[in-house]
């Protein structure tokens, strides 16, 4: 299917002026009970999620069109179940123009792999048909100019004599039209001379649009110079005229990336205009999937913008429909219903805290970085249930809303807010979470054991059988039920991370101690290498990083036990604020935690002196059979209370903790736990934040 005549006519279904619920910026998010949600945007190193177009498949008719300050004008309709694309126009790289599709499809199949993204249109161009590929978007001309290389190089021999051109926004008209048909018919004369002519929507006088013809699409002053003489050279009683800048339009396109297997022709709508906004709208009950969000459905309507270069799309729809999915998100649909209605009364309070502009089109965005997102998928019955009956309620304290900050598991205990920020914040305290520990009632045990080789690992306890015999020092002898067993480097299993060692029956080893499988109430990182360590530090710490760690302690703890202050071979690794001990070393899951040096241990002897110790070669070790120098190989050694653990002779780092989060506010787990006890929701609530009252707004 190509763009023609009856095309443009039957897919242009124009109507009077829609009002959305917003169409400006200066909307808060939270305007009539809705929000506006960050999709897609790039503000560098804030926020970072870009794509050149986006692919929209409405359940019902959808309308689109400018937002302007009473709404929007309804400029297309698209039939519902059909797929239409909006894109923003930017700079660019028209790498290619062949009007062979297996040449562009291949083209397209490279640039999918690289990081120039690949559009592929279809023209009609005097009844024959072109295919013309893009790359991009690019934020700049100069960013264009530095990919021409690599686009070049990608493409290879399939250029034949062509070279990839930066792209841009300057465009002429050549003139405006009352039909569709009448542009159609300018548009092909120019295309019928090879030069490239786009069919646009222009603003016309009233609601409803005029048809234009544009020529250009230049990247500067000199391209599109030129591009006016090629047409002029050719068509003299044209006449030309430099299209407004600020001007709102859409360019008309037909897409084909969506197949490159066989040309299966998609609407493509390029937004131009400086500060211009799109508005999409699926009406007040629909649902509309978005193929570059891994084809998620949403509800609400759509606002499409450009910032800083780079496609922006908004969804704004009503708070309490946005509540649906992100409790979804954050907590499983099947827990109590009393967390589930904590928790929408914590999500709302976020929602509602977030400043306008804090992500400037948007008040949150749809990742981790607000809170997940995810469309309807994650909607369920118990969920709505639990937003619609507390509807509007949200978190105060001293008559405002708070930001309602939550984790997955505290690990046991709250956060306060000087152990994640470094200052204090009364609502944030720490407080006890015992509840936490559901979160490890349906996870297996695991044995850490000490193999014959003298490497230590993993198995979990229902792959295991303790033989009954034990070394002299009284630690147990188990094999291990199935051939090939896995010996893990932690005590989860970890898919692309080899074992330590595999295991069959008969085989034994010894274990040093059974414990929780790694999940968001207990678990163990690491052992890291000093290198590795250093690598992570970079970036996160402030102070000087030693070129080698020998020692790496928690040297000073916050009020909920979480590490406030690390030393490393006895220097304070400075921080900007102590949660961010987590990246710093390598993605931990909290900040309560405790560090184990893999090949150091502690004495304590007499009037509680303790002495520091390694399992260096010609350590002197006293066992069963009376004093020896160790050699080679792993030392065991043994607490007072009979606790074993391996000392090696390559030092590392092991961190042993508890909790997934910041701990700050509401722990998830916790909020599970107190509502299978029996509490409801504004207990839970009023338990995890301190001082603070339950309002209906």
């Amino acid at each position: 299917m190509k763009w023609s005549r009856g095309l443009g006519a039957g897919l242009l279904l124009f109507g009077a002026l829609c009002v959305p619920v917003s169409a400006d910026d200066s909307m808060s998010p939270v305007q009539d009970n809705r929000i506006r949600v960050a999709m897609f945007l790039d503000l560098g190193s804030t926020y970072k999620s870009t794509t050149p177009y986006v692919t929209l498949l409405p359940a019902t008719e959808l309308g689109a069109g400018p937002g302007t300050a009473d709404g929007y004008k309804n400029w297309i309709q698209s039939a519902a179940g059909k797929q239409v694309k909006f894109s923003v126009n930017g700079f660019r790289i028209k790498a290619l123009q062949t009007s062979d599709f297996s040449t562009a499809a291949a083209a397209a199949k490279k640039l999918q792999a690289t990081n120039n993204k690949p559009f592929l249109f279809s023209e009609d161009a005097g009844g024959k048909t072109v295919y013309q590929l893009y790359t991009g978007l690019y934020a700049t001309a100069d960013e264009a100019n530095k990919a021409l290389s690599a686009v070049s190089g990608t493409l290879g021999s399939l250029l034949g004599s062509q070279k990839p051109e930066v792209r841009g926004k300057l465009y002429l008209s050549a003139g405006n039209f009352n039909s569709a048909y009448d542009a159609q018919s300018l548009r092909d004369q120019i295309h019928a001379q090879g030069i490239d002519a786009w069919e646009v929507l222009v603003p016309d006088a009233g609601d409803k649009p005029s048809y234009s013809v544009w020529i250009g699409e230049a990247a500067t002053d000199a391209q599109l110079a030129a591009a006016k003489a090629a047409v002029s050279a050719k068509l003299p009683n044209l006449q030309l005229s430099p299209v407004e800048a600020a001007s709102p339009a859409l360019i008309i396109q037909s897409d084909v990336t969506s197949d490159l297997s066989t040309p299966v022709n998609t609407p493509f709508y390029m937004l131009t205009g400086t500060g211009a906004k799109l508005w999409v709208d699926a009406g007040p009950s629909g649902v509309t999937q978005i193929k570059e969000r891994s084809s998620r459905k949403y509800r609400g309507g759509f606002e499409i913008s450009m910032v800083n270069g780079q496609l922006a799309l908004v969804n704004e729809l009503p708070m309490e429909q946005y509540l649906y999915s992100v409790v979804g998100g954050e907590v499983s649909a099947s827990w109590p219903l009393e967390s589930l209605k904590a928790q929408a009364v914590a999500a709302r309070s976020y929602a509602m805290f977030q400043s306008p502009t804090k992500f400037n089109v948007a008040g949150v965005v749809d990742t981790t970085l607000s809170q997940v997102y995810s469309g309807v998928g994650a909607e369920a019955d118990s969920i709505i249930q639990a937003v619609d009956s507390t509807a509007g309620e949200v978190l105060k304290s001293g008559g405002k809303v708070i930001e309602g900050l939550f984790s997955s598991n505290s690990g046991g205990m709250t956060a306060d807010s000087s152990e994640v920020w470094g200052n204090p914040a009364p609502v944030y305290a720490a407080v006890p979470s015992t509840e936490d520990q559901v979160a490890s009632a349906s996870l297996k045990k695991w044995y850490h054991v000490l193999l014959s080789s003298g490497k230590t690992g993993y198995v979990r306890e229902d792959n295991t059988k303790l033989t009954g015999a034990s070394t002299a020092a009284g630690l147990k002898y188990l094999t291990v039920t199935a051939s090939s067993t896995n010996v893990r480097p932690l005590p989860l299993i970890q898919s692309g991370v080899d074992p330590v060692a595999q295991m069959n029956p008969g085989d034994e080893a010894v274990v040093l101690e059974q414990v929780d499988e790694s999940g968001s109430y207990a678990w163990i990182r690491g052992p890291f290498s000093s290198s590795q360590l250093v690598a992570s530090m970079k970036g996160k710490v402030s102070s000087t990083i030693p070129s080698s760690i020998t020692s790496l302690q928690v040297t000073k703890r916050g009020p909920s036990g979480r590490a406030v202050e690390v030393k490393a071979n006895g220097q304070v690794l400075k921080v900007k604020y102590p949660d961010l001990f987590r990246s710093t070393f390598g993605s931990l899951p909290s900040t309560l935690f405790d560090i184990v040096e893999t090949g150091r241990y502690t004495v304590q002897g007499a009037g509680g002196q303790t002495a520091s110790a390694t399992a260096a070669s010609g350590t002197t070790v006293l066992s069963a059979s009376g004093k020896s120098s160790l050699s080679g190989g792993g030392l065991v050694v043994m607490s007072g209370d009979g606790q074993a653990r391996a000392v090696d002779q390559t030092n590392s780092f092991l961190f042993i903790g508890q909790g997934n989060g910041h701990g700050l506010g509401m722990s998830q787990w916790g909020a599970k736990g107190m509502a299978d006890a029996g509490y409801d929701y504004q207990s839970i609530l009023q338990h995890y934040y301190q001082n603070v009252t339950i309002t209906k707004d």
